[in-house]
């Protein structure tokens, strides 16, 4: 009896966590301070968002961490809402993101493209089915997220896939039932997303229950950014590749993701991985090995101009007619580019009307060099961005 009544008042201890009250504002400053980024009131009002929400996950953390009458006396902690931040390409949805997952001092949190995230769920949907299990298999994958994360942040949320959109409420409503907290930006309000879709009706349902667990979080920034660093950009092709090349791309990726850290990321294709050297919201620096040496095809290149507004790509060569196959894959990557408007920042040996002259397909290439220098105008970076399929 006395053990048990002892193992009833002890205590545990809580994982002691860092102070990061207010440490979003202050690295946001820093960042202000050191010229990566321009002060927006529109900005600070999200970030301050966020550190509310990061004030109230770390409390929740620490009142499930103690145990016995402790908890029970103890007063419960606010509960924490979802967050769903929208706007317009451009006005640093990315950067406030990754200002707050870096300062989540706790291991149970992951940080995922969505597009790379539904892919998963499908793959585990598929193979739950080929084991022929009995239950729900959206009960089993949000319970074994649960069991590892607490804290899913998603970057570009959009859904055009009727696929996606049947399964999204079923899965949601299990994951946030189960005490996970999703952090979401996205380029639209929920209720503008899948707009035109098949059984759109029951999509609503969905977007229901995104708008009743979460906070809904605007962007109005005073500008887009990248349309700022492309201004101020003496050009956008970069030849030829010399001492100053490599220092143009970084700069460029600074730039572009407000000085982000490189972190590879993964597209998943028809099963294949395409990988790509770092990735930042709808921004990805690459290169021309990666993406032309590479035995990728239309399709790849059709997920990546869907899925990034702008590409950064280092190390264009000038190609021989023994470099045909790579040719024709930088054709295809640059048709797909240029028809879902994707702004394109790159460096290059010789100039477009150079890189390939000579060869199987030389004389089609024509049209090639004429998007690249045609994607180079003031024009073209104006377009908006086209990511439906």
């Amino acid at each position: 009896m006395a053990d048990m009544i002892k193992k009833i008042f002890q205590r545990v201890t809580p994982t002691p966590f860092p102070d990061v009250s207010g440490l979003l504002e202050q690295q946001y400053r820093h960042q202000v301070t050191q010229n990566h980024i321009q002060h927006d009131d529109a900005q600070v009002f999200a970030l301050r968002q966020l550190q509310t929400l990061l004030d109230k996950l770390l409390a929740s953390i620490k009142h499930d961490q103690t145990s016995g009458v402790h908890k029970l006396l103890s007063p419960s902690p606010e509960k924490c809402r979802s967050l769903y931040l929208f706007g317009d390409v451009g006005l640093g949805k990315s950067m406030l993101m990754a200002l707050f997952y870096d300062a989540c001092p706790f291991e149970q949190k992951r940080r995922v493209h969505f597009n790379l995230f539904m892919q998963e769920v499908h793959t585990y949907i598929h193979a739950w089915r080929q084991q022929q299990n009995t239950g729900d298999a959206m009960s089993a994958l949000a319970k074994k997220i649960r069991a590892s994360v607490l804290l899913l942040c998603f970057d570009e949320f959009h859904v055009t896939d009727i696929a996606d959109a049947m399964i999204l409420e079923r899965l949601f409503s299990k994951l946030l039932a189960s005490g996970v907290i999703v952090v979401i930006t996205s380029n639209r309000h929920p209720n503008d997303l899948y707009l035109g879709g098949l059984q759109r009706e029951q999509f609503l349902v969905f977007t229901k229950l995104l708008q009743q667990e979460s906070q809904i979080i605007e962007l109005v920034a005073k500008e887009d950014y990248r349309l700022k660093h492309l201004h101020a950009l003496e050009t956008t092709y970069y030849f030829p590749l010399d001492a100053h090349a490599d220092g143009f791309v970084q700069k460029s990726y600074n730039e572009f993701t407000q000085f982000a850290d490189r972190r590879p990321g993964v597209l998943q294709v028809w099963g294949r991985q395409v990988v790509l050297s770092a990735v930042h919201g709808d921004i990805v620096l690459t290169s021309f090995d990666e993406l032309c040496v590479q035995a990728l095809g239309s399709a790849d290149y059709l997920e990546i101009a869907r899925e990034f507004s702008t590409v950064i790509m280092a190390d264009i060569p000038k190609l021989t007619a023994d470099k045909r196959n790579e040719a024709k894959r930088f054709m295809t990557l640059i048709d797909a580019l240029y028809e879902h408007k994707v702004k394109l920042i790159c460096t290059a040996e010789v100039s477009p009307q150079a890189l390939y002259t000579e060869g199987d397909g030389a004389f089609e290439f024509r049209r090639t060099a004429s998007r690249l220098i045609e994607m180079q105008s003031e024009a073209y970076f104006q377009s908006k961005h086209n990511s439906t399929p």
